[in-house]
């Protein structure tokens, strides 16, 4: 498979028909496609799909995600389907077909048949939409990109003393129940490098469900991003096995990469380590086993991430908020291990995404200089500036539905991680207003954020 990637935008408009409505209402597609390997006439591949879909009145969802298969030639079919919200909270299916004619070819790849459908697969309405050539052609060829591997790709070189991480964390829309998946590719000062990591189940109220995997020998995968014995995870899927608990889930979606550390950092490997959100609003669709129980999703909305350095920090607190409608909240709150840094306070890395908009603008760890962080159980916090805006943010783990983790180090140094995929968090982002300050937004969340703190 090609390490590159096609990337492109799309817009479409025209007309709904609600069931049980006589006129049709406006309707326009914003779309984002990622596709694996080179675009090429002959193709047949099925990638991601993200963007918009507004229906006046009836939809507004800017975080809608789902699947597009390119088949124009083999199949004679463009396919997409899209999972989005309502505005009256109903989530709701759309699955649209270019049916591609040599004999009408202009027509065929620029009309659109849709049929949107509720949750248990009754017809919601039905829709004709069209891409405008003289309006949008010029933006959609231009927009094409063909990228190399992305931000999920090991990292590892083989060399010693580094630790790789993917995480994935989720929450269940319909009961609750929060999910954490854990991979980990340990490579030691010495010995051989080895793959190992968890799976965690958060029911309601009750203790979580907690197992171990591996460890296995260490192999890069060909086509995927992590794979040890059981367990995989590729750019859409992940899958495994640990203890009594099994899935096998597909993400979509997730939006551009959140840097919480600054891409410098990221890249050039300079800081002891450093992490990077490539899909900070995916959406997750499969099965989750655990004991006698399943868990099914179905428009479950969560995250990937990626940790890679030297191992972990002496102490740190990490947030991934969904905060609803594409916006996310990410922080980072850490002190190093290394000597004379390990004096100094948690330096707080935070990343507020905001109808599209990153705070705050600039160098994360020059913003993070004006944020103060207290690291504790079962609550911690960080407030402080964001621009010129004034933001606090209060997390708190419940320890009925906290699990607690033995991490080891390359060098060999333990650490142990408190977790809960069902945390409490209250966040007030407010802005001057003569000589005192407004609240301009403020969220709520019970038993939906996802967070950690960590000890030595």
């Amino acid at each position: 498979m090609s390490p590159r990637r096609t990337v492109f935008r799309e817009v479409m408009e025209g007309s709904l028909r609600l069931a049980g409505e006589e006129r049709a209402r406006p309707m326009r597609l914003e779309l984002a496609a990622e596709l694996p390997g080179v675009l090429h006439p002959l193709a047949d591949v099925e990638g991601d799909l993200t963007g918009r879909v507004h229906v006046p009145g009836w939809a507004d969802d800017p975080a809608a995600a789902g699947r597009l298969r390119v088949a124009p030639i083999a199949a004679r079919r463009i396919r997409y389907t899209l999972g989005f919200t309502a505005d009256d909270g109903r989530r709701l299916r759309l699955d649209g077909w270019k049916t591609v004619s040599p004999r009408r070819p202009v027509r065929s790849m620029t009309f659109l048949p849709v049929t949107v459908t509720d949750a248990d697969g009754t017809v919601a309405g039905e829709a004709r939409l069209r891409f405008d050539l003289r309006r949008d052609l010029g933006r959609f060829l231009g927009g094409f990109r063909f990228p190399g591997p992305g931000p999920l790709r090991s990292r590892w070189r083989g060399q010693a003393g580094r630790l790789e991480v993917w995480y994935t964390t989720l929450t269940d829309p319909a009961t609750g129940t929060g999910v954490w998946i854990h991979h980990e590719l340990v490579a030691p000062d010495e010995g051989e490098a080895r793959a190992h990591g968890w799976a965690t189940v958060f029911p309601p109220g009750e203790t979580p469900v907690f197992a171990r995997f591996g460890p296995h020998e260490w192999s890069r995968p060909e086509d995927g991003v992590f794979a040890a014995g059981p367990v995989a995870q590729t750019g859409e899927r992940l899958t495994g096995t640990a203890g009594a608990i099994t899935w096998d889930l597909r993400e979509a979606g997730g939006g551009r990469p959140l840097y919480t550390f600054p891409r410098w950092a990221w890249k050039s490997e300079l800081l002891p380590a450093a992490q990077i959100v490539p899909k900070p609003d995916a959406v997750y669709d499969g099965v989750v086993r655990f004991g006698d129980r399943i868990l099914e999703l179905d428009g479950a909305r969560g995250a990937s991430a990626r940790i890679y350095g030297h191992g972990n920090a002496r102490r740190w607190a990490w947030l991934h908020a969904d905060l609803g409608g594409g916006d996310v909240c990410e922080i980072v709150a850490a002190v190093s291990t290394r000597p004379g840094m390990n004096r100094l306070p948690p330096l707080p890395l935070l990343r507020l995404r905001v109808d599209g908009e990153d705070l705050p603008s600039g160098d994360p760890l020059l913003a993070a200089l004006r944020l103060r962080a207290g690291i504790g159980l079962p609550s911690w916090t960080v407030h402080g500036r964001v621009g010129d805006r004034r933001i606090h943010v209060r997390v708190t783990l419940p320890p009925g539905e906290t699990v607690s983790v033995d991490y080891t180090d390359p060098d060999g140094a333990p650490a142990v991680c408190h977790n809960s995929e069902r945390a409490d968090v209250r966040m007030v982002l407010a802005r001057r207003a003569g000589r005192g300050w407004e609240t301009e937004r403020e969220w709520r969340l019970d038993g939906t954020g996802h967070a950690e703190v960590g000890l030595r």
